[in-house]
């Protein structure tokens, strides 16, 4: 399973990209999964629903099923957070991973950017970063520059970069 990231400070168009870059992807008969970076405090459940209340209450993993989907909820209590090799590690194989946010973890990323969010720029100090999707030029960038609202090519640039090249 080929694993490539989308990095960027938030505000900058990870996600937005990430929704556009799916269809593309999938359009060209690859399999396509996703995990995203969350904020601390975030929480796919609801106080009330019965899954809820069977962590509310102590479960470490609940899981729940219907002939729609699955979905498996882990509680980390006291455990620390868990790296991004540990949760690929969870994920079914498919032909690519594409993986949001995990600025800090090692492995092939493009950075999102835009000026107008007034950060700095992650490439400098990540050398994983292989290319920028800007929507703007970058004066002094020493890497590609994709245009942020050309998905087709970053598209292509992802799957070069994957090398999948020849599965889609």
């Amino acid at each position: 399973m080929k694993v490539f990231g989308i990095t960027g400070w938030s505000g900058s168009g990870k996600t937005t990209l990430m929704k556009a870059l799916i269809p593309n992807l999938t359009a060209r008969g690859l399999r396509v999964s996703t995990i995203k970076h969350a904020h601390h405090r975030f929480d796919v459940d609801k106080p009330g629903k019965d899954s809820y209340e069977h962590r509310a209450a102590g479960a470490t993993e609940v899981m729940i099923g219907s002939a729609n989907r699955w979905a498996l909820m882990h509680e980390l209590r006291d455990d620390p957070e868990p790296r991004l090799d540990d949760l690929i590690a969870r994920m079914t194989p498919v032909d690519l991973l594409l993986v949001e946010g995990f600025k800090t973890e090692a492995h092939t990323k493009l950075e999102v950017y835009r000026a107008a969010i007034g950060k700095t720029m992650l490439w400098k100090d990540d050398p994983r970063i292989v290319a920028v999707a800007s929507d703007a030029d970058v004066p002094g960038l020493a890497l590609p520059r994709l245009d942020l609202s050309d998905i087709p090519s970053i598209g292509d640039f992802i799957i070069a970069q994957s090398g999948l090249a020849g599965a889609s």
